[in-house]
């Protein structure tokens, strides 16, 4: 399966005109932003659990990382609410659920088969910096190596960009 798999070009999704796709798992419902593989996938999602739903436990061979955006994710490392962004490197493993339902944007397989970094951070807690670029934008950095550089972006009304 191929959902915006080339990226090489610009692609703007609306997500939440997306439909939700069952997954493998009862109570957990994916939307696909972008997709390159079958079920075991280098992939971009945003994904519901239902009150009490959970993965039985996995390997992530390519690594995850993840942001709570409503409810509180679970697995036996912690509990994650709203503003979490995990990163669980190459090898890791868990069983994630969540017994009172959550939505996380997730993405898999874009890690360096060598990394071994995790990451757990509470971002509501954490304070921006303006970007040095953008009017009206506060840069959150999340994570930063050789390879990549993640951050989580705020967008003010009426941000120059």
């Amino acid at each position: 399966m191929k959902i915006a798999a080339d990226f090489s070009k610009r692609v703007v999704v609306h997500s939440e005109k997306l439909e939700w796709v069952a997954s493998p798992i009862a109570g957990v419902h994916r939307r696909p932003l972008d997709r390159v593989g079958d079920e075991v996938a280098r992939a971009t999602s945003i994904v519901r659990y239902a009150p009490g739903s959970e993965f039985s436990p996995h390997v992530h061979t390519g690594g995850e990382e993840f942001l709570v955006l409503d409810g509180v994710f679970q697995d036996e490392h912690g509990d994650y609410p709203v503003g979490s962004y995990i990163r669980n490197p190459p090898q890791s493993k868990h069983k994630p659920g969540s017994q009172g339902g959550c939505v996380i944007f997730v993405k898999l397989w874009q890690f360096q088969p060598q990394d071994r970094q995790h990451v757990c951070l509470h971002t509501k807690k954490m304070q921006g910096v303006t970007h040095p670029q953008f009017n009206n934008v506060s840069v959150i950095s999340l994570y930063k190596d050789n390879f990549e550089e993640v951050s989580l972006l705020h967008f003010k009304p009426n941000a120059d960009m």
